[in-house]
């Protein structure tokens, strides 16, 4: 209940009486008639005079039939037909081709887009959004009296706010009705609850969003898929028109030009220049100070070196820091969405550091940032060229036939998929697994799923078929997207209309680092796994070797975070439950990165640990045992412990491959 209300009794008894009548509009049998027909009435008694001319008369509306059963006609209602009936693809595709023709308008006066092109990924876009909420809409416009209720519960907040912030005019100290939130860094600024006028424009924005994210979220009928994009479409739309985003309506902003006399927001456009030009076109949002950053030097600076080449990776072998090892290697295997360096970002952060402190032998595959030469190297390629001659090249290197191997996001999809393919051709050297963040069924496969399906992989395909991979800023951004406000207008407001560089961040650097991805491979992971979810139906087949992950056998450590979209927690959970052998189940604290990248030395976050991932997720976290700090360490005792042997350390290559360059290699450097 809003503070107003509760200090102005009349007021709100005024209200709840209006709000009745309101709410009874449409249900009353018989109207309440206006007074003026009274005064009609009433002059029936005395005769009429008979009018002098006939020209012009006032005409009076017709009365409504009285109903058969007498009971007095009823209210007048909105006649809504037409837009229940909209044809909501043809809007769509209407949206679409305006969208096409705009861009080719301007291509026409500043070149740079083939006018004969077919419909872009932006224009698919579009049609999907109008689609999306279209479909929310027809809910609503399906019964009138329900879009009018929605209505006026969106009328009477904006009116309670309007009423709030006039009394703040007359000098009163009255209680916002939308409080801020103090974890929304959009409104931090005082002026946003000390001016009326600002305060009004935030109060208002926030409840309109919250409402228009209700309608979303109540209306029926729609299936998961449908829904979960409308709520990103809402969340997206919701985020770009926030006061906060534009110089008149964000009173920082104000404060910042009229001090800089404007020449922020000269910064801010050549920035803004600059980043288009850096993107080939395509605004680039720059998220870090990219040039306080060198690859081996403040990050990825693991000594090691790289031991073999070949068109989709180069593998690297760090060097030992102990006088013993365990004798049996790690081999690591990271997402090529994003470069390998996110398990070595720094001393501090790096898990590949810690690992060889441990005492291991560790190899890294650092994949190929891909050119038009590699579109046809998809999953089969990057399984038999990346980790299986990563397999045979370590052997070369150690003499060890097993290993270790820990994959991390789709890096680990490529492995679990791997394991299922050695299990069928009786392939053993991989002696145990872990998995980060790691999905293999993709039924419930979190926010990254609200972009997969036929239209839009079509769409994808045909933008692929021009160059022959997926442009790295596209993934960049679909992940920049799921969290617009803190890595979209954040930066669109600080650099661009403030005019302020961005300060360095190594975890934003390295996600500004982007890479390409080949046709092939994409377009297999997204309809194979995303779309289809063939590996978890048992329907996938690589070189004609159908894949069941039961028949994998070694044992399993399963790694989730508790607040991860990417690959949410219940989701990797329902994966772990495919293996066929022994699986270790375990919850990291905070998402995707921070969860994963938690080293023992910081002392955040926690973990939970509850044995196999059997039952339901929620009935396992209410039985798991929460740890504070690192998981690292208990991971380091359930892989050691299988294989306790120790040997003299040993130098990258072994003596017996050819070094090719130091770590972090020539790969990594190549900027997608």
């Amino acid at each position: 209940m809003s503070a107003n209300q509760d200090q102005d009794p009349a007021a709100n008894r005024k209200r709840g009486a209006t709000a009745e009548k309101v709410s009874a509009l449409g249900k009353s049998e018989t109207p309440v008639k206006p007074s003026r027909k009274v005064k009609n009435k009433a002059k029936k008694n005395t005769p009429a005079k008979k009018p002098s001319a006939p020209s012009a008369p006032k005409q009076k509306a017709a009365p409504a039939p009285a109903p058969p059963n007498g009971a007095g006609a009823p209210p007048p209602r909105p006649n809504l037909e037409k837009f229940v009936q909209l044809d909501i693809e043809a809007i769509a595709d209407n949206m679409a081709q305006l969208v096409d023709q705009a861009r080719k308008a301007l291509a026409a006066a500043i070149g740079g887009v083939n006018p004969d092109e077919a419909r872009s990924e932006l224009a698919a876009n579009v049609a999907d959004a109008t689609k999306t909420l279209g479909a929310v809409a027809e809910y609503w416009l399906s019964k009138p009296e329900r879009a009018a209720v929605a209505q006026a519960d969106l009328y009477k907040g904006l009116s309670e706010i309007w009423r709030q912030t006039l009394r703040r005019y007359g000098g009163e100290d009255v209680a916002p009705i939308v409080p801020s939130d103090r974890a929304d860094k959009r409104f931090s600024g005082p002026e946003w609850n000390e001016n009326p006028f600002f305060d009004w424009l935030r109060q208002s924005y926030l409840l309109a969003s919250r409402w228009a994210g209700d309608m979303v979220e109540s209306a029926e009928g729609l299936d998961p898929q449908t829904k979960a994009r409308a709520v990103f479409y809402t969340r997206l739309i919701s985020s770009a028109i926030s006061p906060s985003n534009f110089v008149p309506t964000n009173p920082e902003l104000l404060r910042a030009t009229m001090d800089a006399k404007g020449e922020n927001l000269v910064r801010g456009l050549k920035m803004l220049a600059e980043d288009i030009s850096a993107g080939g076109g395509v605004l680039k949002i720059r998220q870090s100070a990219d040039q306080k950053f060198e690859l081996g030097v403040d990050m990825a600076n693991t000594p090691g070196k790289v031991i073999w080449r070949n068109d989709v990776m180069e593998l690297i072998q760090y060097e030992p820091t102990t006088a013993e090892v365990y004798a049996r290697p790690l081999l690591i295997t990271p997402p090529w969405i994003n470069k390998f360096y996110v398990l070595d970002l720094n001393p501090e952060k790096s898990f590949v550091r810690w690992a060889v402190e441990q005492g291991f032998t560790v190899f890294i595959i650092s994949w190929v940032n891909p050119d038009e030469t590699k579109a046809t190297k998809g999953f089969e390629a990057y399984m038999h060229e990346g980790v299986l001659t990563a397999l045979d090249v370590i052997e070369k290197a150690t003499g060890e036939r097993k290993v270790t191997a820990a994959g991390y996001c789709v890096g680990g999809t490529l492995l679990a998929l791997t394991l299922a393919y050695m299990a069928a051709t009786g392939d053993d050297r991989i002696d145990s697994v872990t998995l980060f963040a790691t999905q293999v069924d993709f039924s419930d496969a979190g926010d990254l799923q609200i972009f997969v399906d036929e239209a839009r992989l079509a769409a994808l395909d045909e933008s692929m078929a021009r160059t022959g991979y997926l442009e790295g800023y596209k993934m960049a951004n679909a992940f920049n997207m799921l969290r617009p406000n803190e890595l979209i207008w954040n930066y669109v407001v600080n650099n661009y209309m403030k005019g302020v560089e961005p300060a360095a961040f190594d975890l934003l650097y390295w996600n500004s680092d982007s890479t390409r991805i080949p046709r092939a491979n994409h377009s297999f992971y997204l309809r194979s796994c995303y779309l289809e979810n063939r590996l978890a139906r048992g329907e996938m087949v690589i070189d004609d070797v159908r894949l069941n992950l039961r028949q994998v056998k070694a044992p399993v450590f399963e790694i989730a975070t508790k607040e991860d979209h990417i690959a949410p927690a219940q989701s990797v959970f329902r994966g772990a439950r495919f293996f066929g052998g022994d699986v270790t189940f375990v919850l990291g604290g905070s998402g995707h990165i921070a969860g994963i990248i938690n080293p023992p030395s910081k002392d955040k976050y926690q973990y939970w640990t509850g044995g196999p991932a059997k039952g339901s997720f929620e009935e396992w976290i209410k039985k798991a045992k929460e740890t504070k700090g690192s998981w690292w360490p208990h991971w380091l005792g359930w892989v050691t412990a299988q294989a306790p042997k120790k040997v003299p350390a040993r130098q990258p290559g072994g003596g017996k491959l050819k070094i090719i360059c130091d770590a972090p290699g020539e790969y990594v450097r190549v900027r997608g």
